[in-house]
């Protein structure tokens, strides 16, 4: 079996060719000089998802889709990558998808993922889709210099994972994927927390003050636009906080210990790297 990864210039991608280590046969990197130096001395290519083509995945037989960075073009790119990978004669797509991911998902970038996910299963590969919530390690960057979190999630709470433990979720199934063909797991934490109780929780654990205001969707999108005035971004990032008001992402997974054989990160855990 060759074994290709995407995204290991990355938190999840760079922890998962660490820990698979001489498994892994090819990287496919945007940049060559960030590529993780790793056991085994694997094979470096490089592309990028839009530009891909045949050539980027010759010989590779399972590829880790880790999805890319959000663009207002990502889903096209992402559709050229799973082409490009069909064409190459990929066997197994694992891909880093959504909880939730759905055509008409609250969060609008949960959209493209099931989009992806349609293109990978429209392609004819095996595929192993790896549906995780939003990640707990990264709530500190959706504060303000005083700590607080804006938006309109109201009571809503929201099972965060730790990017950790979809790496190591993606190990497991890259380790035997075929055992794992066809199968779409939704990667959580152990609990779900509303905003108030995840940024009380975050005070205590970092040792500053964190806090949840709530705003309207209104109030929502005009803070938020003296960032940005492209409306795919506004829509991702007022939507990340009604899709947490739905309830839709209050559900708790055991599929983190079931593949890794341990018990979810917690909040805690996933913001000091236990």
């Amino acid at each position: 079996m060759t074994l290709a990864l995407t995204g290991s210039t990355g938190r999840l991608g760079g922890r998962v060719a660490h820990l698979l280590g001489p498994a892994v046969d090819v990287l496919i990197v945007r940049d060559p000089a960030r590529a993780p130096r790793i056991d085994g001395d694997p094979e470096i290519r490089t592309g990028t998802y839009g530009g891909a083509d045949a050539g980027l995945f010759a010989g590779v037989d399972v590829l880790l889709l880790v999805s890319g960075a959000e663009s207002a073009t990502r889903l096209e790119e992402h559709r050229t990558a799973v082409r490009a990978a069909a064409e190459a004669g990929v066997r197994h797509v694992v891909y880093t998808s959504f909880d939730g991911a759905a055509p008409d998902a609250d969060f609008t970038l949960g959209r493209d993922h099931w989009h992806t996910e349609q293109a990978v299963r429209d392609s004819g590969t095996a595929f192993t889709f790896l549906r995780d919530s939003f990640y707990a390690d990264v709530l500190p960057l959706f504060a303000d210099e005083a700590g607080v979190i804006r938006g309109p999630a109201g009571a809503g709470a929201v099972a965060l994972v730790a990017r950790d433990d979809v790496a190591d979720a993606a190990v497991e199934v890259l380790r035997d994927p075929a055992a794992h063909a066809g199968a779409t797991y939704v990667l959580t934490g152990p609990e779900a927390l509303t905003l108030a109780a995840a940024t009380a929780r975050m005070t205590a654990a970092l040792g500053r003050p964190y806090s949840y205001r709530e705003e309207t969707v209104e109030e929502a999108y005009a803070s938020r636009r003296a960032l940005s005035d492209e409306r795919w971004q506004l829509d991702a990032w007022v939507s990340t906080y009604t899709a947490i008001a739905s309830g839709r992402m209050a559900a708790v997974s055991d599929d983190v210990p079931r593949l890794t054989g341990r018990r979810a990160r917690t909040l805690e855990q996933a913001l000091v790297g236990a």
